[in-house]
């Protein structure tokens, strides 16, 4: 993996921008505060306090702004959020040196540390890349390419009690469930099966397609996690969602064909299977409804 860094816009002292925003001009990047103003105190001894927050905000292609808190360690982590551009410019205000002289470099930083021990897990460097994803971790816990690049790495070395340790903090970050987290993301849920953690591996991707329902590879993700914990039934109706979403998908009709030459499609199972299979055979486009085709779901 090519150091992220390498490709960061350089900040203007104004505001960090972006080329391609709407109407042709730069779209909005850079950090904003906020102010909360609360009464403590109660009668004679009633005083205002002004708590001050600080957002990493990015323009959308579709020039919504996304705005994401920045932790104790002045960069952007936690949960995002899609605010328009006049809110924006309604309740936050610019701040354009701090973005230059501390989160910008700070976010750099991060991404580079990131980017050395990614680096070092390609080549099988595990603990080199343990260390470098640990200081990254220090300085933002809820990275998503650290933590997935940690969980690999025990994977990795078949250390599955710190791998579960950070299985169970990436299952509630949402982000680690993004487009562009896809690749590290499929990764970690097959590694998770190699390293026989089928229950984990279950609970990952339901997490995902709670997230994404209309990824027919999440579907035989599941069903190939759901086959090594010998739940056929689920096993079989995660195929033919898979199926429904795209009835070509290669991987998806062999996997069922399997399931039949092998009889481990329950009986209850049997009429929905045949005429998905008639039906794809026939070129006969969607497949069908699955209705009556059991438990086992996301």
């Amino acid at each position: 993996m090519t150091d992220v860094t390498r490709d960061d816009p350089v900040p203007s002292a104004q505001q960090g921008t972006q080329q391609g925003g709407p109407r042709g001009r730069e779209r909005i990047k850079g950090v904003f505060s906020t102010q909360d103003v609360k009464k403590v105190g109660t009668g004679t001894t009633t005083r205002k306090t002004i708590q001050k927050g600080f957002w990493y905000a990015e323009e959308t292609e579709t020039g919504d702004i996304e705005v994401q808190p920045l932790n104790n360690n002045y960069v952007p982590s936690g949960p995002k959020r899609r605010i328009t551009i006049d809110e924006l410019l309604e309740k936050f205000a610019p701040e354009p040196e701090f973005y230059v002289q501390t989160v910008f470099p700070r976010m750099r930083e991060l991404n580079k540390t990131v980017a050395r021990a990614d680096r070092h897990r390609q080549k099988g460097e595990t603990f080199s890349a343990e260390y470098e994803y640990g200081n990254a971790l220090q300085v933002d816990e809820e990275n998503v390419r650290a933590n997935f690049g940690l969980g690999l790495t025990y994977l990795s070395r078949g250390e599955t009690g710190k791998a579960d340790d950070i299985f169970e903090r990436l299952v509630k970050l949402e982000a680690a469930f993004d487009e562009e987290h896809k690749h590290l993301f499929n990764d970690f849920g097959i590694n998770l099966r190699k390293n026989q953690m089928f229950d984990q591996a279950v609970t990952y991707y339901s997490r995902a397609l709670e997230l994404t329902r209309k990824d027919e590879n999440l579907h035989l993700n599941m069903a190939r996690a759901m086959l090594e914990k010998k739940d056929f039934t689920g096993t079989v109706e995660h195929i033919l969602k898979a199926l429904e979403i795209n009835p070509a998908i290669d991987a998806g009709i062999k996997f069922l064909q399997w399931m039949q030459a092998k009889k481990l499609v329950p009986a209850e199972q049997q009429d929905v299977v045949r005429d998905m299979l008639a039906r794809i055979a026939a070129g006969g486009g969607k497949a069908p409804a699955q209705a009556g085709t059991g438990g086992g779901g996301s």
